[in-house]
This record gives structure tokens, C-alpha cells and sequence, in this order.
């Protein structure tokens, strides 16, 4: 079984709490990361994240300045956070069920990140989906022919050919 530690990224980006969103935009553009990771700032505390989203719809959309927010004024605190030891199918299903891109991978302390992409560059999750894709395809159709034989009776051309 693949592991969120077999996929998950090691380099993390963190930043503290009370630096500003331009320190933050600054870090991640330097880094080409698309989130960070906030400290925390004792053990005790929860990890929290800030990503571009954060950014565009707390700030930039706002039209609020950068330079005056605070990252623990947006930021997501605590996060959803992953364990190492867990299965890539359970973390997919995590990620789905909360709307996640990307979470921490924490034991104790932080390992890593993982992220939809990892999850997806998985060679298992790399076929899944092709199947996924074909049975909703012929489902559609299937639904599709059904709903012309309801509206024009089972024995009309249309019916026979849909």
C-alpha cells in the first residue's frame, strides 16, 4: 500500500502567523510554491495554511493592502493535516470529502505536504480514473437513450436508434 510519506513532498515552505500577506506573496513567488505552511508558535498549537486562494479572496478581491494584513488574519488555522503512515486511497477520499488541494503531513511535528497532484501522479490513481471516465460516459448515454424512449414510445425510430 502506497503511503501519503511514499508521495508527499519533503521541502515545505513555512512562514509565521504574524507576518504580513507581501512577506508571504514574496516567499512563495522566491519558492514557486502555491501555499505555506504557518508555524506554530508553540508545540501545543495547530498548524495552519495560507494558499494563493486565501490570498485572492481575502485580500485581493477586497482590495485590502497587502502590506497591512496579517497571514493569521486569512490563513486556515488548524488545518486538515495528514498522517505519513496513512494509505494514498484514504487521503484521496479526504481530499474529496473537504475540498483539499494540498494538506500537511504531520506526525508530531511537520514532514512534508502533500497535494491533489501528488495524490494524482500516483501510478495507481493514473488508471483509476480512466474507468471512472468511460462507466459515466456510457452511463450518460444509457440515460440519454432511456429518456428519448419515454418521450417518443419503445417502439419509435428514435427510441430504436438512440
Amino acid at each position: 500500500m502506497i503511503k501519503a510519506s511514499d508521495i508527499m513532498t519533503q521541502e515545505v515552505a513555512t512562514i509565521r502567523s504574524w507576518a504580513t500577506v507581501a512577506e508571504a506573496v514574496k516567499l512563495m513567488q522566491q519558492q514557486g510554491w502555491r501555499s505555506l505552511i504557518v508555524d506554530r508558535c508553540h508545540d501545543q498549537d495547530a498548524y495552519g495554511i495560507l494558499t494563493e486562494t486565501d490570498i485572492v479572496y481575502k485580500v485581493i478581491a477586497l482590495g485590502k493592502d497587502p502590506n497591512r494584513v496579517r497571514v493569521f488574519e486569512i490563513m486556515t488555522k488548524p488545518c486538515i493535516t495528514v498522517s505519513p503512515d496513512l494509505g494514498i486511497d484514504y487521503v484521496a477520499r479526504l481530499f474529496a470529502e473537504h475540498h483539499l488541494v494540498r494538506a500537511p503531513v504531520i506526525q508530531g511535528q511537520l514532514l512534508g505536504i502533500i497535494s491533489l497532484a501528488d495524490i494524482l501522479s500516483c501510478h495507481p490513481f493514473i488508471e483509476q480514473p480512466q474507468a471512472l471516465v468511460w462507466e459515466q460516459t456510457i452511463q450518460a448515454a444509457i440515460d440519454r437513450a432511456q429518456a428519448i424512449c419515454a418521450a417518443t414510445g419503445a417502439t419509435s425510430p428514435a427510441c430504436l436508434s438512440a
